[in-house]
């Protein structure tokens, strides 16, 4: 079968930058050195890149996760010019596809079933999808906004602009342009790329499967670390329009509490979270499913997959019961007229159910435990 035409635009921006990533970084440092403010400067610029692409292109135009002002669009598009990942447009349409299509090798515009190579940077090498670059009908709600159109009818000049002006403002302020090129300028865009690239490619090879085994996506704590809270995958590719993706208190992701921060100063609205027992009914649903498989090699089968499916309908009728008491404290609480009475017995039942809860959830995860 005929191999796709390469993108040779493609192949020399990135062969170019990690030669002089490779080459020319370390031989200006050995010749005439680096000091602490072009490591400052190069950090600085590859978190302005990776927040620019998490926060605005992936987690605001992508999935709408949450809404915020035109100032902060226009600062997060000049980033994403600044990363060199095409337009927010572009990127925004390619990645609602591979969510629609995930692992299909003939949509996935990305697909990791192809093999790590082509996830991770193969596939914008060749023109293997040619029509992604004039069919933009899945980003209809994208193309109104004047900021996304802005920067895509100027993407070009915006990436030139950034790309050589931002490393040369900041070379000349330092008094060393050569050097500040070299690592806030290449060295920080190919670090940049990989960064982005890693999360379609490792992020659907390598780690757990909490939320669903339907696709390839997993979660990777490790690769949080370097992808500004992108790691947890397996969770956003089952609840992709939350805003988060470590939903914990303790899992890194800067992208989160940039989003959240914004909020607490009015320049962030509408912060989409999915509902708590919807994430733990996915968990559940995917501890059961690992238990019945394993179940299925014993002698009695039979009799344990149906103490198996018993405990996990208990321990979901108990999930469902104390979601709604919850639900219905916080509404009386708020709510004036009703009298005092109905709310302490409100209250009172989302206690008792929240203490039932937590003793059923300790049973199943003890029952299951042993075909862990």
């Amino acid at each position: 079968m005929k191999k796709p035409p390469i993108i040779w635009l493609n192949v020399t921006v990135f062969s170019l930058t990690s030669l002089f990533a490779l080459i020319g970084v370390p031989w200006y440092g050995v010749v005439f050195g680096y000091d602490i403010w072009h490591v400052v400067a190069t950090v600085l610029c590859i978190g302005y890149c990776g927040m620019s692409i998490t926060a605005g292109y992936h987690r605001l135009w992508a999935h709408h996760a949450y809404e915020t002002n035109k100032f902060v669009r226009i600062v997060l598009a000049l980033g994403g010019a600044f990363a060199l990942q095409n337009s927010a447009l572009h990127w925004s349409s390619d990645h609602r596809v591979h969510h629609k299509h995930v692992d299909d090798n003939d949509k996935d515009p990305y697909s990791a079933k192809k093999g790590f190579w082509y996830s991770h940077m193969g596939w914008m090498l060749r023109e293997y999808q040619a029509s992604r670059y004039t069919d933009y009908s899945n980003v209809p709600d994208l193309q109104r906004d004047p900021v996304v159109m802005w920067q895509h009818k100027h993407y070009l000049a915006l990436t030139i602009i950034t790309n050589f002006g931002i490393p040369l403002l900041i070379g000349i302020i330092h008094g060393d342009v050569i050097g500040m090129c070299l690592t806030a300028g290449f060295l920080r865009l190919v670090i940049s790329h990989h960064v982005t690239f890693f999360i379609n490619s490792w992020a659907h090879m390598w780690g757990a499967q909490p939320y669903s085994d339907q696709n390839t996506a997993k979660d990777n704590a490790l690769l949080a670390y370097f992808t500004f809270g992108e790691g947890y995958h397996n969770y956003h590719h089952c609840f992709q329009f939350d805003y988060r993706n470590g939903i914990r208190w303790w899992h890194f992701d800067p992208t989160k509490w940039f989003i959240y921060g914004m909020s607490k100063v009015g320049m962030a609205t509408n912060l989409r979270r999915v509902r708590e027992d919807r994430i733990e009914r996915a968990r559940a649903e995917m501890t059961l499913k690992r238990a019945q498989g394993r179940v299925q090699l014993l002698p009695n089968a039979e009799e344990m997959l149906h103490k198996l499916q018993l405990e996990y309908e208990n321990f979901v009728t108990q999930l469902n019961e104390y979601y709604e008491a919850k639900k219905q404290w916080f509404e009386v609480k708020r709510d004036e007229v009703i009298a005092s009475y109905e709310k302490s017995e409100a209250m009172q039942r989302y206690k008792d159910l929240k203490a039932q809860l937590a003793e059923q959830r300790e049973r199943w995860h003890t029952f299951t435990a042993q075909y862990a």
